[in-house]
């Protein structure tokens, strides 16, 4: 086992399974996909360590569990359509890739976009689709969805993505609820009834975009 392995399989197991994660396919991604591909190489040292990390264009890589915690709320099937809001450098849409038949990710930053698809390529992840556009509105070309997974904060749940879902379909989204404070929902979708749960606090960055933060920096 080469010293990156190694350092996946602790992670997972420190990290991931210690923490009550025991989604298999989740946590045979996590062991599968090297994080270090997807930061930038002055941080490559540190892809392991149980924090976020910054990537281009001012974002981050989320921390390890909650992209564990994020995937294994969803439920994952081998058969699933999945939409990731806010790609980043693709580390999720990995991960996803790896358990289900189709991912469409979209990625506001051109920049981002662009980088996560010659990661997602170079690494043989060809179910992958990234799209750069505003993510508020998800991406309806793709819908209905099995599973939606968005990695920035918004003030409330899109109704386009809610709108995206298929029947039993979830999703999983930070939500700002007052003072800066984050919680992280499920929300599933039974028929035209939506039924929400707290996962608990989280931080993420800004979702940005028509149906999330207004583009000044700051909301």
């Amino acid at each position: 086992m080469d010293d990156t392995s190694a350092q996946r399989e602790r992670m997972v197991a420190e990290q991931i399974a210690a923490r009550g994660i025991d989604d298999a396919a989740v946590l045979a991604a996590l062991r599968a996909v090297p994080r270090e591909q997807f930061v930038g190489a002055r941080w490559q040292a540190q892809a392991y360590d149980d924090t976020p990390l910054p990537i281009e264009d001012g974002q981050t890589i989320s921390q390890p569990y909650i992209v564990a915690l994020m995937l294994a709320s969803l439920r994952l099937r081998p058969s699933d359509r999945v939409l990731e809001i806010g790609a980043g450098s693709g580390y999720a849409s990995a991960l996803a890739s790896r358990i289900v038949a189709h991912v469409d990710a979209v990625e506001r930053h051109p920049r981002l976009a662009e980088l996560a698809r010659e990661r997602l390529a170079r690494l043989g992840h060809d179910n992958v689709a990234v799209h750069c556009a505003d993510g508020s509105a998800g991406w309806p070309a793709g819908s209905p969805y099995d599973a939606v997974m968005v990695a920035a904060s918004g003030p409330r749940v899109p109704e386009p993505l809610r709108r995206q879902l298929a029947d039993g379909g979830r999703l999983v989204m930070p939500v700002e609820s007052g003072h800066g404070v984050q919680r992280l929902l499920l929300v599933r979708r039974e028929g035209n009834a939506f039924v929400e749960s707290d996962l608990g606090g989280v931080m993420f960055v800004p979702l940005v975009g028509e149906q999330g933060w207004p583009d000044r920096g700051e909301h």
